[in-house]
């Protein structure tokens, strides 16, 4: 086997990269001891280069498509056994590195940890997870072979991948620092913000020797405790639209609640503690503050005291009986 391996690695070769791995950036040709023959070919398919290493250092990267005849001092034999003293191994080392000239597409990002800023319309803290997706292509096979290859005999799409992830989440973390953007507004705000991160980032993908093609944010999610936020703040958006529906100003609904509540509570105020003539002035209270709002008043249209009148009953200040008895009072002023 061992005088196999001597005389196979005598003859000059043909060298291509067949088949062309989807998965990876960089591939290295597996050379026999990487004692390139003089006069081998090497073959460069559609969507690949090479960038050939010879004796420790880059001496030519191939961007075109062809067949090209690579020049060695390893001369078939005779160099082998004028290196007796080196075990018939020679210094005149070539590596070929194929690297992936082809678009890389639909490479997933997504943020390892929720992205926090003020939302600046409601001044609330906003945690929110965003994913998506970018494509690139390589540009300068040099930079990137020389500053993240290396030796490595390949180097995956899911490598780079794994890199530039950090990346993505810290631009992405200062955008939304810098827009304390409403989160009403993020889902319809998605294309200006992708285009905004393509433009930052395009200076990251450059330093690898990259290009970034696009850039896609696709989607995002808000953390529990932002969500339990938007919830409150929904309730009371809510509860202003019908407190203004009804004629009423969120101010008064809420004073009419919380009167509403006290007086449902066992011994009104009482029961905590303030004493039994504060208790009984809590019902007089609220009796005057009902009034207020349910008095027919003069040159307002009854239909819209009526609906101010339905808006009570529907929170329970008032009764139904209370409602029929003010509803016929307000219908006899049509």
């Amino acid at each position: 086997m061992g005088l196999f391996n001597f005389f196979k690695k005598q003859v000059a070769t043909v060298i291509e990269w067949q088949p062309q791995a989807p998965g990876l950036l960089v591939w290295k040709y597996p050379a026999v001891t990487d004692e390139i023959k003089n006069a081998s070919k090497l073959i460069i398919a559609p969507g690949q280069g090479c960038v050939l290493v010879y004796e420790g250092k880059i001496t030519d990267v191939i961007d075109s498509e062809g067949v090209y005849n690579i020049r060695t001092d390893n001369h078939p034999f005779i160099t082998s056994l004028l290196k007796v003293a080196q075990l018939f191994e020679s210094e005149h080392k070539m590596g070929l590195y194929f690297y992936r000239k082809a678009e890389v597409v639909n490479q997933g990002w997504g943020t390892s940890s929720p992205i926090k800023y003020m939302d600046d319309y409601y001044k609330i803290p906003i945690q929110l997870s965003a994913f998506g997706n970018f494509s690139y292509r390589l540009g300068d096979a040099g930079r990137f072979f020389t500053e993240y290859v290396g030796s490595q005999d390949r180097y995956s799409t899911e490598s780079f991948r794994e890199a530039i992830q950090a990346r993505i989440q810290q631009v992405l973390t200062s955008c939304f620092a810098e827009e304390k953007m409403p989160y009403t507004k993020i889902d319809a705000e998605i294309a200006r913000l992708s285009t905004i991160m393509k433009d930052r980032l395009i200076q990251d993908f450059e330093t690898f020797g990259l290009v970034l093609r696009d850039f896609r944010i696709e989607g995002n999610s808000f953390d529990e405790e932002t969500q339990t936020r938007i919830g409150k703040i929904a309730d009371i958006t809510a509860d202003r639209h019908a407190a203004s529906e009804g004629g009423l100003s969120y101010v008064e609904l809420e004073k009419l609640r919380a009167l509403r509540d006290a007086a449902k509570n066992e011994g009104g105020l009482a029961g905590a503690g303030v004493g039994l003539g504060a208790g009984m002035s809590l019902g007089k209270v609220f009796s005057n503050s009902i009034d207020e709002v349910t008095q027919p008043t003069v040159g307002v249209d009854p239909m819209e005291q009526l609906r101010k009148l339905k808006l009570l009953l529907d929170e329970n200040i008032i009764t139904q009986e209370e409602f029929e008895q003010k509803k016929k009072e307000y219908l006899n002023k049509l």
